[in-house]
């Protein structure tokens, strides 16, 4: 059945002399408002919601967007970056052929350490020989590269040559003589000391292996060592000197230079 009911609304003016009036509606018409009204409300809440998610992504996108600018700028300084490093690995290369085809080589004039564990003494003692005892070869099997000299006086003490060369390389011995001194200590690292006679001395420093003991024969050119780091050292190199009757001589005024 229909709904005959009516809701009326009765309005009374604050004024003398006006009439009321009486406004009627009915509950079906006032139901068909309230869903109206509803469907309003919820279109008015999906559009809200839908204006926040989009100024969320909004400030998403701007947020990406730096990023992205940040990235971009961030790849640029590592495309220098790269570029420094491709010109120092060139610059390490163009330092490392110094070691490489300058090189000396191991053959005839080179001798590799022998083992001394059963071994007799050789029937001929090379430093009898005051020419192979003299310490004139360069005590390496390669050039090197020399990075400090000798230097005298107070505050530029440094007796002999420091010679950078590629860890592991052979070290041979400037001349013929007698081991005289092994070992280890914080400024020379591992060393070996050679005596020549006539009062010559050589000593060669910070390296990563000794191949000979005290009281050893050696000849010239023998490897007596593997050079390396140990001491006082920030790279791998040999350190070289020359003594005669403890006093420091230029090596460089003695040894053949390759």
């Amino acid at each position: 059945m229909p709904d005959g009911r009516h809701l009326s609304v009765i309005v009374v003016p604050d004024g003398a002399g006006e009439e009321s009036r009486t406004f009627r509606i009915s509950y079906r018409r006032l139901k068909t408002l309230g869903m109206v009204v509803g469907i309003l409300g919820l279109v008015l809440a999906v559009m809200l919601g839908s204006w926040w998610y989009l100024a969320a992504r909004t400030v998403r996108a701007s947020a990406l967007e730096e990023e992205v600018a940040r990235l971009q700028a961030e790849q640029g300084h590592i495309a220098v970056l790269a570029a420094r490093l491709a010109e120092l690995e060139e610059r390490y290369l163009a330092l490392r052929s110094l070691f490489g085809p300058d090189s000396v080589g191991v053959g005839p004039s080179s001798l590799l350490p022998t083992p001394t564990v059963g071994q007799r003494a050789p029937a001929e003692d090379p430093t009898e020989d005051p020419e192979s005892r003299l310490p004139t070869s360069w005590p390496l099997t390669e050039r090197g590269f020399v990075t400090r000299v000798l230097l005298e006086g107070a505050g530029g003490d440094h007796p002999g040559l420091d010679i950078a060369i590629p860890g592991g390389s052979y070290i041979r011995a400037a001349g013929a003589g007698e081991v005289v001194d092994v070992g280890e200590d914080e400024v020379y690292g591992r060393y070996v000391v050679l005596d020549h006679g006539n009062g010559y001395r050589t000593r060669y420093a910070h390296a990563s292996v000794t191949l000979v003991e005290r009281d050893r024969i050696v000849r010239r050119n023998e490897v007596i060592a593997l050079s390396g780091s140990t001491g006082q050292s920030t790279a791998p190199h040999l350190h070289f000197e020359i003594l005669l009757d403890g006093e420091a001589v230029d090596p460089l005024t003695m040894v053949q230079r390759p």
